[in-house]
C-alpha cells in the first residue's frame, strides 16, 4: 500500500512538472558546449563577450609589439605594475563588463610573464586607505598616489566611451576603450590605444 502512494506521488509530481513546463511555452533552455553559435547573436545595444574580446584583442596585440612591452622583456629585475578600475564614461551600465574587461588584462599580462603584477586585493586595500577607511572608493584623480603607494613602476588604465545616436526607430552606440600604460614617477603615458564597436537596433 505505502509502495502505491509513493508511485501515485511520483506520477503526480512528474505530472505537474511537465504541466508546468507546457505552461512556459516550452521554450528551451541551450548550455553554450552544446550550441556554439548562441553566443554570435547581439542581444542588445550593450557591451557582450565578443565586444569585450574584440576591443581587448585589438588594444593587447597593440601593446604586445609596443616599445614599453619590449623593455619589460628585457628588464631585471622585472617592472612592478597595477591595473586599475576603467572608467565607464558611458550612458550604460557596464559596470560588470568593465570587471571583465579589468581580469581579462589581468590574465594576459600575467599569461606574458614580462612583469611582476600587483594583486586586485592589495590594491583595494591600498586604495581603502588613501581614501579614508573600509569603504574607500576608488578615485582616478588619486591614481598617481595609488601607484606610490603601492610601489608599482606603471600602471594600466582606461576608459570606455561611446557615441549614441537614434533616428525614427533605430538606435546606433559606438563604443570605443582607450587603455593606456602610464609611469607612476612622471607622470608620461608610454603606451595608448584605442579600439571600437558598434551595436545598432533597427
Amino acid at each position: 500500500m505505502l509502495s502505491l502512494v509513493r508511485n501515485l506521488a511520483l506520477a503526480s509530481a512528474m505530472g505537474l512538472l511537465l504541466v508546468s513546463a507546457s505552461g512556459c511555452g516550452g521554450r528551451e533552455v541551450v548550455r553554450g558546449s552544446q550550441e556554439p553559435s548562441i553566443d554570435n547573436a547581439a542581444m542588445s545595444t550593450g557591451l557582450d563577450k565578443e565586444d569585450i574580446q574584440r576591443m581587448l584583442h585589438e588594444n593587447l596585440n597593440h601593446l604586445r609589439a609596443a616599445p614599453i612591452m619590449n623593455q619589460w622583456r628585457t628588464q631585471s629585475p622585472q617592472a612592478t605594475v597595477a591595473i586599475f578600475p576603467f572608467a565607464n564614461s558611458t550612458s550604460e551600465h557596464i559596470d560588470s563588463q568593465l570587471d571583465a574587461i579589468l581580469s581579462e588584462t589581468e590574465s594576459w599580462l600575467i599569461d606574458s610573464q614580462v612583469v611582476k603584477l600587483i594583486s586586485r586585493e592589495r590594491q583595494n586595500a591600498m586604495i581603502a586607505e588613501v581614501e579614508g577607511g573600509r569603504n574607500g572608493v576608488f578615485n582616478q584623480a588619486s591614481v598617481p598616489k595609488y601607484g606610490r603607494q603601492l610601489g608599482v613602476k606603471y600602471y594600466i588604465t582606461g576608459k570606455v566611451q561611446a557615441a549614441d545616436e537614434r533616428l525614427e526607430d533605430s538606435r546606433r552606440v559606438q563604443y570605443f576603450l582607450f587603455m593606456q600604460v602610464i609611469e607612476v614617477e612622471t607622470s608620461a603615458i608610454v603606451w595608448q590605444h584605442k579600439a571600437y564597436v558598434t551595436k545598432m537596433v533597427r
